[in-house]
């Protein structure tokens, strides 16, 4: 057995899988004598779907299984353990009275099939939560039902699609800016668009001249991030959006950094005429691993009768879900969404009002201002401009000593502190990629600063440490490549192997 060792987090005990615990016959429960007549399967089960006893399961005892997941879950690293810098992620806390919301039986109980004037309550939410994501971001409606950031790309790229085929000219391109988020592509080609990747300038922001050069009368829309990938604030949005409607074309608005505008600005108002938000990250839900996640698409007045069906409708003192939408897109979720990720949504925007979600930006942005003015001195900052969420740092200053940017991200760990986004956006190498959020106090802002100084100083002085970091969490440096190309999915025991 090996010994335990200490961590950045405390003790890190070896732990088996659950089936290297298996010994035969042991059991963690105990359940009396059956004094009711036994039932056949096949009594109830059609034989096709009858199977010889299931054999492979570990066997355990209560305490076994306790143990192990209590270990593992000490291994984990989420937004209750520290500081969760994800550049264009926005890992903030989620208050618990949003958990204690979305647990109450009448939303969490409730059953999709539940007929409408039985489910009064939730339909009423929604409705409530898109006329408050209306009045934050600018727009006329919104669609609740995208399940990600992503979807509601995709969502977002047909409304546009099927406004413009109804206008006879469908189009066939889609422009993207350098800056942009890295999944817009795929939503246009996902549309049966063709991408034209446009540079930004040498301030980092989208250069309207270059986007001038290359809107025509074939390109539908422009993909834009606002603030972008970089944390600037693309002060040309408006002149932008002239641009493309000049032409005939619309501006989808990438919302995943809206944290950055809450209460501030409303890109509803800045010419876009689509956008998603992120509810996951803006709104606060846990979103770590792959979900859950929400998210809705805000447009403008002239892309609704192109809306997914179901909408929320308030009429005569009744809500109730409208599917008389003839020109729709259609379904484009089952049911209507991610619900809970909604309620929790809803009690965080009532919770804070307009003057808490307008101090969230203002935290937000002076958190990552902070972070860029403390280490601006010992890390490459390629672009020297005020930040808005987020600010982007290389390791430039570093790779003279052969250290690189997934040295830095791994020696972090070792200081107790999850690694921000690396390597984007790509037209920054080696970008370190970091948003703090409005959650942390400067006093966690300080403690991270101090570890990332120090860590420029052992890039100089002993850059080695950093090439075979980490050192002290419970797994030393993986073969991140073979892993993504080669992954292991299943445990197969001795026999199979």
């Amino acid at each position: 057995m090996k010994k335990a060792t200490v961590g950045a987090s405390g003790l890190v005990f070896h732990e088996p899988l659950i089936f290297e615990r298996s010994v035969k016959d042991r059991q963690g429960y105990s359940l009396p004598v059956c004094d009711v007549p036994d039932v056949r399967p096949e009594d109830v089960i059609p034989q096709a779907y009858i199977r010889d006893e299931v054999t492979g399961f570990p066997e355990v005892s209560e305490v076994e299984v306790v143990r192990h997941f209590t270990h593992l879950s000490q291994w984990n690293y989420g937004i209750d353990s520290g500081l969760f810098p994800l550049g264009s992620c926005t890992m903030k806390y989620n208050p618990r009275v949003n958990e204690e919301v979305a647990a109450l039986p009448g939303f969490a109980r409730l059953h999709p099939h539940t007929p409408q004037e039985l489910a009064q309550g939730a339909i009423r939410l929604m409705y409530e939560l898109e006329q408050a994501l209306c009045e934050i971001s600018g727009f006329d409606r919104v669609s609740l039902q995208p399940a990600a950031g992503a979807h509601g790309e995709l969502t977002g790229m047909m409304l546009i699609r099927a406004y413009l085929t109804s206008q006879g000219n469908p189009r066939r391109k889609v422009l993207i800016p350098d800056s942009a988020h890295g999944t817009n592509p795929a939503s246009c080609t996902l549309c049966g668009y063709d991408t034209v990747p446009v540079a930004s300038g040498p301030d980092g922001c989208a250069d309207p001249k270059a986007i001038a050069e290359v809107m025509d009368e074939q390109v539908a829309a422009i993909m834009i991030t606002n603030p972008n990938t970089l944390g600037l604030f693309e002060r040309n949005i408006a002149e932008i959006a002239e641009i493309v409607h000049a032409k005939g074309g619309l501006v989808y608005g990438d919302g995943a950094n809206l944290n950055a505008l809450l209460g501030k600005a409303r890109p509803g108002d800045m010419g876009i005429d689509v956008m998603h938000f992120n509810l996951h990250k803006t709104f606060s839900t846990p979103h770590g691993g792959g979900g859950p996640g929400s998210g809705p698409v805000a447009l403008k007045a002239r892309l609704i009768p192109f809306m997914p069906v179901p909408t929320p409708e308030y009429k005569d003192g009744e809500y109730y879900l409208e599917t008389d939408h003839p020109h729709s897109i259609g379904k484009i979720r089952s049911f209507f969404g991610n619900f809970g990720v909604m309620v929790r949504a809803y009690a965080y925007i009532l919770s804070m009002g307009p003057a808490g979600l307008k101090q969230i930006a203002e935290t937000a942005v002076l958190n990552a201002n902070y972070i860029m003015a403390q280490l601006r001195d010992v890390y490459h900052l390629p672009y020297q401009a005020l930040c808005k969420h987020e600010c982007v740092f290389s390791d430039k200053l570093q790779n003279p000593d052969g250290v690189t940017t997934m040295d830095i991200a791994k020696r972090l760990m070792d200081y107790g502190f999850h690694p921000p986004t690396v390597y984007f956006p790509l037209i920054v190498h080696g970008a370190l990629m970091i948003e703090p959020t409005e959650t942390e106090s400067k006093q966690t802002l300080d403690t991270f600063i101090d570890a990332m100084r120090e860590i420029a100083r052992e890039a100089k002085e002993d850059p080695e440490i950093l090439k075979t970091a980490p050192h002290r969490a419970k797994m030393r440096r993986l073969d991140e490549t073979t892993a993504a190309r080669k992954p292991i999915l299943r445990y197969e025991t001795s026999e199979e192997k």
